[in-house]
Parts: C-alpha cells; structure tokens; sequence
C-alpha cells in the first residue's frame, strides 16, 4: 500500500475511536506470505504458496482493551471495526479491575526491511525443487535409505500506526531449509536418522546457497548410521559439553519462557504453563553461574524475530535477562512496565496474524560467549570425562519452566581431552537453576552460533512465533543422564 492510503486509514481509524470514547488507538495492516516446498528422494511431495492479509484495530476504553479485525481493508469495514473495537473494550471494562497503564514511548516514523541479498521469493520454485532433490541424493549417495528436505518462506509485511502519531512499515523475511536422512538395518529392523544441522534463519536465500550441503549430508547419513552401531549410555551423572546446536532449545525453554512477565504473574497458564519465575525474585535469585550472561536482543543479525519496532510501535532494544547469573529482567509490552516498577517497554509486543491481539513475545535470546579465549578444540582437551551433545531432538519441560529433559541428535564420549565412541538413548534432565548454576566453561565468539524455531506456540487461540538463540559450546558439571531405552 502507498503511504497516502495508509495515512488516509489511519485517519479514519484514529477519528472514528476518538468519536466513541477511545483514549488510545492502533491500526495494524498485515500482508503475510508463505511458500513451501518438501521433497523425498527426487519426488516432490509438496507445493503451497499462501498469502494471508486483513487489519486490526486495538483501543482503549476507559483502561480497558478492545479488538476488532477483518481480511476486508477498505474506508466502510474500518469503521465499523473502529466502532466495534470500542464497543467490546467498553463491555469489558465493567469488569476491569485495574486500568491498563501503558509506558511513555518516543513517537515513531520509520520503515525497515530484513537486510538480504537474495529475496528468496524471486528464486524459480524449480530452482529449489532442484536444489532438495540434489540434498536427498547427496544423503543417498552416503548410505541413507531415504531423505525427507523441505524449504520453508516467509515474508511479513506489516504496518502500525497509532493515535499517538507513530507511523511505521516493516517487511520481514524468515527462512528454513532442513534435510532429514534416514537409515534402516534390515537384519533387525530397527531404524534412525540425524538432522541437517541447518538453522532457520531472518535472511535472504543466500543463506541455503551458502551452507556446505554436501559436507553436511555426508556426516548426517554417515552419522544416522553409525547411531544404531552405538553404544547404549549407563544413566547416572556426567559432565556435559553442550554445543549450540542443541542449548539453544533449552535457552529457549529454561530462560525465554520462564522470563516471560504474563507467565510470572500467572496471566498466561492455558497453554505450556506459567512460571517459577516470580517476581520476589527479580533482581535476588542467582539463575546461574557467574559466567552465565543471557541478553534478549531484536536487533540481532539474522535473528528470526529481529525487527526495528514491535507490534507497539516501540523500537527494539537489547537488554540483559541474566547478568553475571543473577536475574535482572522481564520481558515487557507498553502495558506491562509498571507492573514491575519500570518506565519503558522491553518491546517485546507481537501479533502472528492481523486477526489476533498482541501479546508479550519472546525476542532473540542468547547466551553470550565467554570472556577468556577458548575455542571447542580447547574446552574438549581440558576435559576429562564428559558427554558431548549435538543437534537438538525431543524434550520436556514442566508447567513451571522448571524441571526438564532434553535428547539431542549425535552423543560422543570425551574421554582425556579427546572424543571418543559414540552413544545413543542419551537424555539429560535437571531444574533450571541448578543447571544453569553448573556451567563451568563457555568457549569464545568464535564459536558462536544462532539456533532456533519457526514454532513458539503461546496464548489461546495460539499464536505461533519465530525467535532466535545464540549460543557457544558450554561445559556443565554432574548432570544427570538418563538412558531413553530404559523403563524407570
């Protein structure tokens, strides 16, 4: 859309809820685009291009929320939605105890735009059908049985205006490419597979015609076969070196989550639970060691829900969740500031769809590397006896962010500063706290890398976010190791 026409919307919205009683108005429009393509073997399995688009318009009545949206974005369904907005947060405030208080915030004129070099929407569909078919046969070629490989896009168009002037577009670009090889031993019929250590990634094409596929398919199937020679794990405690392939998934799970303020303060429960995470303990509980420092940052390059404004039309920060181990900080919106004595959103706002209401999102959250100079060939020799986990696979955590487990893809021994055999039915699980506390070691930036997911689910409806973790290879001492196979 042109900037006259969205100003012409803006206006129109802005009046209307003025007219009925709104203090504040926001209008979000939204044009999100998604193509798929899977593959197995030289077959292509599947082909979809998606676009979605509509608007919604929040307000504020008398402190209270209202929502209204439609896939229909022309001058006569805005007012009615303006007027419709005001009439639901005018109901809902007979029952509103305490009026939603939002944090002053700088008004905004902006757009922004993923940096790329390659929009992946340009590239020709048998481009990358060429492109999965060459993967699966790379995974063949190595002794797979089969391989399943699929790329996934995404582009979000949006933008957000407001009754306090901000004014701002942003088109987002998300992309994951992933390949599965599978391998079968026919004598007993048992069967096993490793990940591409892809990483879903806020980035142009250039990324999947960057990354080293056929060095990756060859260690994949090599690797999916060598898992069902292993050695099954003996369970009990052992030290871990964790590689972010797989800490990311529980950085996700065992900080993000836990450090959300709606889950602290028990608004958020219906879906994967609250948190333990309340807030006597901002600022007091020693979360982890001294090394462990976890930043949330929007801004982060690649990241997958990095943008230059949330959907408050606040500008991104980073700012730190962990600091020297203790914790510091919530993740906010404009209206949860105050609630925990603060001045300033974390912006941390965000709507999956034009159809659904903000809510506080998880940005980016990494753990950052360790100060002293060590890389991953220098923290497996100073280890004596460990674990080494890459890749990540299934996991579990409680209603309260607290007690979990976690698999992974690939298990190697570590043995006198070397790595050894490999092992399977490897599972580790602890509480977050003493996990957290146990890391002893964290390698340099050089070893950084940035995991993540297409899929954070959270609220009811849900609502499905993308978002990024950065991490180094990380030592942990005397976790315990539980053996998948076995009946406890």
């Amino acid at each position: 859309m042109e900037q006259a026409e969205l100003k012409k919307f803006l206006d129109i919205c802005v009046s209307e809820t003025a007219r009925a009683g709104a203090s504040y108005c926001d209008l979000r429009i939204s044009k999100a685009r998604q193509q798929r393509v899977h593959a197995r073997e030289d077959k292509v399995q599947y082909v979809g291009d998606d676009l979605n688009q509509g608007f919604g318009i929040r307000v504020l009545v008398n402190g209270t929320w209202g929502f209204a949206a439609s896939s229909t974005t022309d001058e006569v369904e805005l007012r009615r939605c303006a007027r419709k907005a005001c009439e639901i947060a005018a109901a809902n405030s007979r029952l509103q105890i305490h009026p939603i208080e939002l944090s002053l915030e700088k008004m905004q004129q902006a757009s922004w735009t993923t940096p790329m070099e390659k929009n992946p929407f340009t590239v020709p569909l048998t481009q990358k059908i060429e492109l999965l078919q060459n993967v699966n046969s790379m995974a063949k070629k190595h002794g797979a049985d089969f391989c399943d490989s699929f790329i996934w896009l995404v582009n979000e168009w949006k933008f957000f205006g407001s009754s306090e002037g901000t004014f701002i577009t942003q088109d987002l670009y998300r992309l994951w490419c992933e390949a599965i090889p599978t391998v079968i031993d026919k004598a007993s019929g048992m069967f096993d597979s490793r990940k591409a250590l892809t990483a879903p990634t806020g980035q142009g094409y250039e990324y999947i015609e960057s990354f080293p596929f056929i060095e990756e398919m060859e260690k994949a199937a090599v690797n999916a076969r060598r898992k069902l020679q292993a050695r099954s794990v003996s369970p009990g405690a052992r030290d871990l070196i964790i590689l972010p392939s797989n800490l990311w998934l529980t950085i996700h799970e065992s900080c993000g989550h836990p450090t959300e303020l709606d889950r602290a303060l028990g608004y958020e429960s219906n879906f994967a639970g609250t948190s333990f995470m309340t807030p006597d303990k901002l600022g007091n509980l020693k979360y982890g060691s001294e090394l462990i420092n976890i930043f949330a940052d929007r801004s982060a390059e690649t990241g997958l829900s990095t943008c230059a404004f949330d959907d408050d039309g606040v500008a991104t920060v980073q700012f730190p969740i962990i600091k020297d181990g203790v914790f510091v900080n919530y993740q906010t919106t404009r209206e949860q500031a105050a609630l925990v004595n603060q001045n300033r959103s974390h912006a941390c706002s965000y709507a999956d769809s034009w159809s659904h209401v903000p809510m506080q999102r998880m940005p980016n959250i990494s753990l950052q590397p360790g100060k002293k100079k060590l890389s991953l060939a220098d923290l497996i020799s100073g280890t004596d006896d460990a674990i080494l986990v890459i890749g990540n696979s299934s996991f579990s955590i409680d209603q309260q962010r607290y007690n979990f487990q976690f698999s992974g893809q690939e298990f190697w021994e570590v043995k006198n500063g070397k790595i050894g055999a490999m092992l399977r039915d490897v599972a580790y699980q602890g509480n977050t706290v003493e996990f957290w506390n146990s890391c002893d070691a964290l390698c340099d930036e050089s070893e950084y890398v940035l995991g993540g997911s297409f899929f954070c689910g959270k609220g009811q409806p849900c609502q499905t976010a993308s978002v990024s973790h950065g991490a180094v290879p990380a030592r942990f001492r005397k976790v315990n190791i539980l053996n998948t196979r076995t009946k406890y």
